[in-house]
């Protein structure tokens, strides 16, 4: 932990030296807090500081509401005084009519940068997670009476406007065949792994319907009749339910994700698919709602932070707040794709500490159809909150002039500034939770997408993903700070830069490479060095450590080999020449040294 602390120093006194002021005190505060605290002075008491930051940003002033833990002089807080005096008048706490935009991003910075180290909860916060899962499916529920029928038909009348188009186009995929099924990579709530998802057995009544085993299952209907006795039906009262399992976060909370039965998320991935490429058809919903970039949202965020006219929204528990009661009623008038959408979605969850649970939302992180389905959901909303504003029934002419001024990118959600007060009173009508700490709208700072704007001015920060390493062994820690040194280094840190680089040689070598290049090396502005040219490729080597992955052995043969070719999306072969000997999630991460490529 005490590297954590000496990082955060280094890149407080090189912040302070940017904004011409002393970090003597600030030093010894957070040494001083760190040992009576622990490390969670810097995972959860900073990054505390600066959201409030961020909300005195927001609305223009802060008070004792804010910082608190924290002694003050004047209206603002002794700690990062000298960072904090440029941005706000101490005598008032009002923000400055021009603000520093050095000082706001060192302070976002200093405060942030621990904030998303992932690191396992104290087994209190990991139960209190399950228990809040449990508390929304209840608040969910409760969402759900207040669904009535004139809110479904305004509902059901937006979505058909913003995506018709599409939800036909999935529907007829469904009715004519054209869903293929794809198998992922991760654990399932069965446990079935790797290449042994191609020789599944286990199928359910409700798949059945949409997905015909005899085709979806073996690579022909002859087969199938052959082996017919081998195969499983569940009826639904029988089936495995989604497991919901904890996966580190941060030291403040857990991520709850839900591992779906492999049938399920077979179904599911191919449905996906077929959602996926309708709305990039799409002139209008490709426009409103995206998968494939992050960076339209952000572009937004900027424009909203310098003209003011576009606000940033972020939701809390996103997915687990969508109802099972949204998504039928948006595919009231697509038959077969509200039938295919229901076989494959799990009803049950097995929630540590609580048992199987029936659930009342559509599915949690986890599923495939989670995050589309989310996306579309939260932006018929915004519509009906716009319309609301208008006072009249929203037309195709309106949803295309608000092209480039609403955007929905999971729970990041852009919207022109004039309709906030209504889109979040019907987002919270629909039983969603806006984090007021994380959305902006009053004042000059937006963030969204993992980039973050004041004035139009970029103050996106470095964030620190895990410890850091001190043996060679700690090959996760070791590859994540590469690439935080390698942050850093472009964000202008130089002088930290320098001495996360003395912590990385010790461990490996440490050539300067281009970013392209497969080596765990230093990336500069000057460029790469060689100590070598490959003899017949002449591109320059350098000795250096290179990540090598282990995945887990899984034969695959026979009929269930000849089914994974027909599953393959595309005309190239399969890169990894070995894949029908070994599959799923690497079940080993190492650093090998060895000469290669620089670039």
């Amino acid at each position: 932990m005490k590297s954590l602390t000496i990082l955060v120093q280094k890149a407080l006194e090189e912040s302070s030296a940017w904004c011409h002021t002393s970090a003597a005190m600030d030093v010894k505060t957070i040494h001083g807090r760190v040992e009576d605290e622990g490390v969670s002075f810097l995972t959860i008491t900073l990054p505390n500081f600066g959201k409030d930051l961020e909300k005195g940003l927001d609305q223009g002033f802060v008070d004792r509401s804010l910082f608190q833990g924290f002694s003050w002089k004047g209206g603002l807080p002794r700690f990062l005084g000298g960072f904090l005096d440029p941005i706000f008048d101490r005598s008032t706490g009002r923000l400055l009519p021009h603000p520093s935009i050095e000082a706001i991003h060192a302070v976002r910075q200093i405060t942030l940068m621990c904030g998303k180290v992932e690191l396992e909860c104290a087994e209190w916060r990991v139960k209190s997670a399950f228990d809040k899962y449990v508390a929304t499916e209840e608040e969910v529920k409760e969402a759900d009476k207040n669904f009535h029928s004139d809110r479904k038909d305004q509902f059901g009348r937006i979505a058909s406007l913003l995506f018709g188009k599409v939800l036909s186009k999935v529907d007829s995929d469904i009715y004519y065949g054209r869903i293929v099924p794809k198998h992922g990579s991760g654990s399932t709530a069965d446990r079935i792994k790797g290449n042994q998802k191609y020789e599944q057995t286990i199928w359910t009544d409700r798949l059945e319907e949409y997905f015909p085993s005899g085709e979806y299952l073996t690579s022909s209907w002859g087969l199938f009749l052959d082996n017919s006795d081998q195969f499983t039906y569940l009826s639904p009262g029988a089936e495995i339910p989604a497991k919901v399992i904890s996966v580190p976060k941060t030291l403040k909370t857990p991520r709850l994700i839900a591992m779906e039965p492999t049938a399920m998320q077979y179904a599911q991935q191919g449905l996906m698919e077929s959602i996926v490429n309708a709305i990039e058809e799409d002139d209008i919903s490709r426009q409103l709602i995206s998968w494939k970039s992050q960076t339209p949202n952000q572009e937004l965020a900027s424009k909203g932070s310098s003209d003011g006219t576009l606000a940033t929204l972020d939701l809390s528990e996103a997915s687990d707040r969508v109802s099972n009661q949204h998504v039928r009623h948006l595919l009231r008038n697509h038959s077969h794709f509200a039938g295919a959408v229901d076989a494959c979605r799990s009803r049950k969850a097995d929630v540590d500490g609580h048992g199987v649970l029936r659930l009342a939302k559509f599915a949690s992180m986890g599923s495939a159809l989670c995050f589309p389905f989310e996306a579309i959901v939260f932006c018929t909303v915004l519509f009906i909150g716009i319309e609301n504003e208008l006072g009249r029934p929203v037309t195709m002419r309106d949803i295309k002039s608000l092209i480039g001024k609403v955007r929905v990118y999971g729970d990041d959600i852009i919207i022109p500034v004039e309709y906030v007060s209504s889109a979040v009173s019907e987002l919270e009508a629909f039983g969603f939770k806006v984090n007021t700490n994380k959305s902006f709208w009053t004042g000059k700072f937006r963030e969204s997408c993992g980039k973050d704007y004041y004035d139009g001015h970029d103050v996106s920060i470095v964030r620190v993903r895990s410890l850091l390493p001190e043996q060679q062994k700690s090959v996760p820690e070791i590859i994540s700070t590469v690439s935080l040194r390698n942050q850093m280094y472009y964000s202008g840190y130089w002088a930290t830069v320098k001495w996360l680089d003395d912590i990385i040689e010790r461990l490996i070598p440490f050539p300067y490479v281009l970013p392209t290049s497969p080596a765990l090396g230093r990336w500069s502005f000057l460029g790469y060095e060689s100590e070598r040219f490959h003899p017949t490729l002449h591109k320059p080597l350098v000795k250096a450590a290179v990540v090598s992955t282990k995945l887990p052995k899984s034969n695959l043969e026979g009929y269930a080999a000849l089914m994974k070719f027909f599953l393959k999306r595309g005309d190239l072969p399969i890169a990894d020449r070995k894949h029908l000997e070994q599959a799923g999630r690497p079940v080993s991460v190492d650093i090998k040294h060895r000469w290669t490529s620089a670039i």
